[in-house]
């Protein structure tokens, strides 16, 4: 093998060569771009915010401090509300990939005689909505305000998400379903033995769309449980912060400490803003490396057929 890739080597044309050499500088190029706007806010959110008000701060903190860290976590609802945020990302995750892979296996199937009628139903609806006043009736209606499950019930199941997973599974070899069928299996045990073993590249990317939206997602929280703090949940909590800093920082007239008093090492909505972004993106960060396997080939063979 070795020997082979030295002959190619040694038989690619200087032009050849000289793409391999500009590709390579482009990626890296790239990757600088795509990186370094989460170091440099790495670096703004460890640099004491006093100083990061001059500038000059790029990849690495100029007065290391831990003062931001410190305010953010200080707040009373902090922990309780990222708690209610891992909640709702698991429990929203599982329950939104469970009920859409089952949707897109019921649409996929071919015996299924409404499937076309059924799959331009659920397109229509990625490109119109009834609006948020309808949409906050109807969760009204539904008895779902001031309540945890009006985070999971409007999202069970995600029309890409349905899209993706049914253009995977038509892609699976019918023999083996058709296998399944002949020793007795039933649509229901085929779609919980068969199907869902197979789908897991395209059930880890889908997975992954849907935890992101559920992690950062705060719109539906100022909506509907605005008035209920136990039900917060962290991004909500870190733009009330935001926007509260931003407040006592104009009716001061100057940046704010912890206690809402000047103070030397005090905050300002730059440093809150720099670490509320490393707070929110560091749980999916810490993920994504686990999923990246299955979320490159779940990407590539989920667009095999439309």
């Amino acid at each position: 093998m070795a020997k082979l890739q030295g002959t190619y080597r040694h038989r690619l044309s200087f032009g050849d060569r000289a793409f391999d050499i500009a590709n390579y500088i482009f990626m890296i190029l790239l990757m600088i771009v795509t990186i370094y706007p989460f170091v440099n806010m790495l670096a703004v959110s460890l640099n004491d915010a006093s100083d990061s008000v001059k500038g000059g701060i790029y990849v690495w903190p100029r007065v290391l401090t831990w003062d931001n860290y410190d305010y953010v976590f200080k707040q009373a609802t902090i922990l309780h509300s990222t708690f209610i945020s891992v909640a709702r990302t698991v429990i929203g995750t599982l329950i939104s990939t469970f009920c859409s892979a089952m949707v897109a296996y019921t649409i996929s199937r071919p015996e299924f005689v409404l499937r076309k009628f059924v799959t331009l139903a659920f397109v229509l609806t990625m490109y119109f909505n009834g609006g948020l006043i309808p949409n906050f009736l109807l969760m009204r209606e539904l008895d779902l305000l001031g309540s945890f499950w009006v985070y999971i019930v409007p999202g069970i199941v995600g029309v890409f998400n349905v899209i993706v997973i049914r253009s995977f599974i038509e892609a699976l070899p019918e023999g083996i379903l058709e296998s399944a069928r002949i020793d007795g299996a039933g649509e229901f045990t085929t779609f919980l033995r068969i199907v869902l073993p197979l789908s897991t590249p395209v059930l880890a990317t889908t997975s992954l769309f849907t935890a992101v939206y559920h992690w950062n997602s705060w719109f539906d929280v100022f909506l509907y449980n605005s008035s209920f703090i136990d039900l917060s949940t962290l991004q909500y909590e870190l733009m009330k912060m935001l926007q509260n800093s931003n407040a006592s920082i104009s009716s001061s007239g100057g940046s704010m400490d912890g206690s809402g008093g000047s103070s030397a090492n005090f905050v300002t909505p730059t440093s809150i803003r720099a670490t509320m972004t490393i707070v929110a993106s560091l749980p999916i960060v810490m993920v994504y490396p686990f999923l990246q396997r299955y979320f490159v080939k779940g990407m590539t063979l989920g667009g095999v057929k439309g």
